[in-house]
């Protein structure tokens, strides 16, 4: 195998403190330095490279006196949604609302059978995509990502049954809904002729190099063909010709075996272990079992294509965007026409991807374009590590069998093996380990890539994750923000440029690295910035995923929350906090731009004291909820 990272000398960082800290604090003294210099101030390190003139250049006609134009709120430990003076927010759905007009209300006694959850808006709502079909009537499609055994079941989790299991695989997937313009705002059409819940058992179509590959056969599917369901479905992208991805995560969590049943180096690497406390599907659902089905997990961990205007065909699994634990997949036309999709991996010390497809996008042949995700190549990002100063240079390693050390005698097959061990493949290229990189997202004008590094305890710990580049701190629990842009503005190119938009940290707290980049105060400060995206005019959205214990490291902070950045300043104001013991997760925005919709996931988690959004003594539920400017005008302008 390949080093992982691009200089090894940046090891004797990691147990360094002193030097850690030096370099890191010359990175912030270079930001005063071009700030004062009238470069592009806070946020910005490139001074005028390529990347920073494109985000300069992009900006020429926005007013940025307004694009953070409202008035920052405080941190807040309240069990409620608090948004700035001149906004409103209001609930859309929450977990166990009807999608149909025959499903059953919310039982919040938790004995409501599987049967209910089947027709009700799933749990943990995370990534999201409003499709507009005219300016009145739009669809949702919405992740549900997981469950809170001690609120979907009675016995809180401890007494499962069969039915249970069923009523947990429901609860799990996407929810496909209409929404119907109701005033300045929206609401739920459960008369919605496309309305529809796609669950762990869903039938799929899996396609791309491993489809029907000898590791994705079962006894219930000989030709490794047609899988049941998706899980664990994370963020979320979205296709010019109008489908909905959606992402599949921790995977691993769902699958149990034995006590003392053997793992494969492949399965560990993917975290698959015989423990199943959690969700305990492979007591009641062999499938689940890998004892018995040592390939099922092979089918899992990628990105599914949706039609959510279609509610009879089959969602598509793109195993040429390979399997690791998906974050989001933020999808872009390049100049030639290519489909790029940016993809993180979430996991401490993991990787980010960029699949560059075959063929070209054709806007005269949308029928065409839905087989684009077929076939192309994936790459993986190695960036520079020996740079001191917060900026540098990066390329990306192409994930193609045969190239770069991805040969039989390395394990690899062919070019399936490859896309099922996508982890494998891109440790032996040589690839960047990074602090968990999850969202992506791509500058509305300039195309500039941001990607949200949340945190990992594991940097400068564990072999292979050296402190430097886009990683700067050991132990880092705040997390970062990298962007890049590539090579002469091509997203197909091999090389890029990058920069770090922030760190996030607590200054009242440290006085060293950990206190956060120039852009942080005691007014904004956060920890794990986890969901992004921009709106129509550049603004990016932050939203948290991160400690919300409001005491030592995190004092201050209060609950997640999101933020609205400025991505040539730096400005970073807080624009909304969320309920107790919650990650606010989940974006989008209304064809007009009037409504934002957000994800408020897992309130009250652990029973922690929160009844959000019913209040009294109600039970806690994930919940959409919709911002709109109380004069009515759009977060566009």
């Amino acid at each position: 195998m390949k080093n992982i990272d691009l200089h090894e000398q940046s090891s004797n960082l990691d147990n360094d403190d002193s030097q850690f800290t030096k370099m890191v604090d010359k990175a912030l003294s270079r930001r005063d330095f071009m700030k004062s210099s009238g470069a592009l101030g806070m946020g910005a390190f490139l001074a005028m490279s390529p990347l920073s003139q494109a985000i300069a250049g992009s900006h020429k006609k926005t007013n940025h006196s307004n694009l953070l134009a409202f008035n920052a709120i405080s941190a807040s430990t309240a069990d409620s949604v608090i948004v700035p003076e001149g906004y409103s927010a209001k609930p859309l759905i929450s977990w166990g609302d009807p999608l149909f007009v025959d499903a059953p209300e919310f039982d919040s006694s938790g004995k409501a059978p599987a049967s209910s959850q089947e027709r009700q808006f799933g749990d943990n709502t995370d990534g999201m995509h409003f499709f507009a079909i005219n300016n009145d009537r739009a669809v949702m499609a919405v992740n549900n990502e997981y469950i809170n055994p001690e609120y979907l079941f009675h016995h809180e989790g401890k007494s499962m049954t069969a039915d249970d299991v069923k009523k947990g695989q429901a609860a799990h997937g996407v929810s496909v809904f209409e929404v119907a313009k109701e005033g300045n705002s929206w609401k739920v059409d459960k008369a919605g002729k496309l309305n529809r819940r796609i669950t762990a058992n869903t039938e799929m179509e899996m396609t791309g190099p491993a489809t029907g590959h000898d590791l994705l056969k079962t006894k219930a599917d000989p030709a490794g063909k047609t899988i049941l369901g998706t899980f664990n479905n994370c963020a979320n992208g979205m296709t010019p010709w109008g489908t909905y991805l959606t992402c599949e995560e921790n995977f691993h969590g769902y699958f149990g075996a034995p006590d003392g049943t053997e793992v494969t180096a492949e399965q560990k690497r993917y975290g698959i272990k015989p423990s199943d406390k959690r969700y305990q599907w492979s007591k009641f659902d062999s499938r689940f079992d890998f004892s018995k089905n040592p390939n099922e997990p092979h089918r899992f961990g990628w990105v599914v294509e949706i039609d959510p205007m279609n509610p009879t065909s089959v969602p598509k699994k793109r195993s040429a965007l390979g399997r690791f634990k998906h974050e989001n997949a933020a999808l872009m036309i390049n100049s030639d026409g290519h489909v790029v999709v940016y993809l993180g991996d979430d996991e401490r010390g993991e990787h980010l991807y960029k699949f560059v497809s075959k063929g070209k996008y054709n806007p005269e042949n949308q029928k065409a374009n839905r087989e684009l995700l077929e076939e192309g190549t994936l790459f993986v990002a190695k960036f520079s590590m020996d740079t001191d100063d917060g900026k540098g240079q990066g390329e990306w390693l192409e994930l193609t069998h045969g190239k770069n050390g991805l040969t039989k005698e390395n394990g690899f097959s062919d070019q399936a093996t490859v896309m099922i061990y996508a982890r494998q493949a891109a440790s032996v290229v040589g690839a960047t380990t990074m602090d968990r990189p999850e969202w992506v997202a791509i500058h509305p004008n300039n195309k500039t890539v941001f990607c949200t590094l949340t945190n990992n305890k594991h940097r400068g710990k564990k072999q292979g994750q050296y402190v430097g580049g886009p990683n700067p701190r050991a132990k880092n629990n705040y997390g970062q923000i990298v962007r890049w842009q590539p090579a002469n503005n091509d997203h197909t190119a091999i090389t890029f440029e990058w920069d770090l938009y922030v760190l996030a940290g607590n200054p009242t707290v440290h006085k060293d690295a950990y206190a956060g980049s120039k852009n942080i105060t005691a007014e904004n400060m956060f920890n794990s910035p986890d969901g992004i995206g921009f709106d129509g005019a550049g603004r990016l959205w932050i939203l948290t995923d991160g400690k919300y214990s409001n005491k030592d490291d995190f004092a201050g902070m209060g609950n997640n929350q999101m933020l609205c950045g400025d991505p040539e300043t730096g400005e970073i104001k807080r624009f909304m906090t969320a309920p107790i013991a919650c990650e606010v997760t989940g974006l989008t925005f209304s064809g007009d731009q009037k409504t934002l919709f957000v994800g408020i996931q897992h309130p009250g988690e652990r029973k922690a004291n929160s009844h959000f959004p019913g209040g009294g003594d109600s039970k806690p539920r994930s919940t959409i909820m919709m911002i709109t400017k109380d004069d009515g005008s759009s977060f566009a302008v």
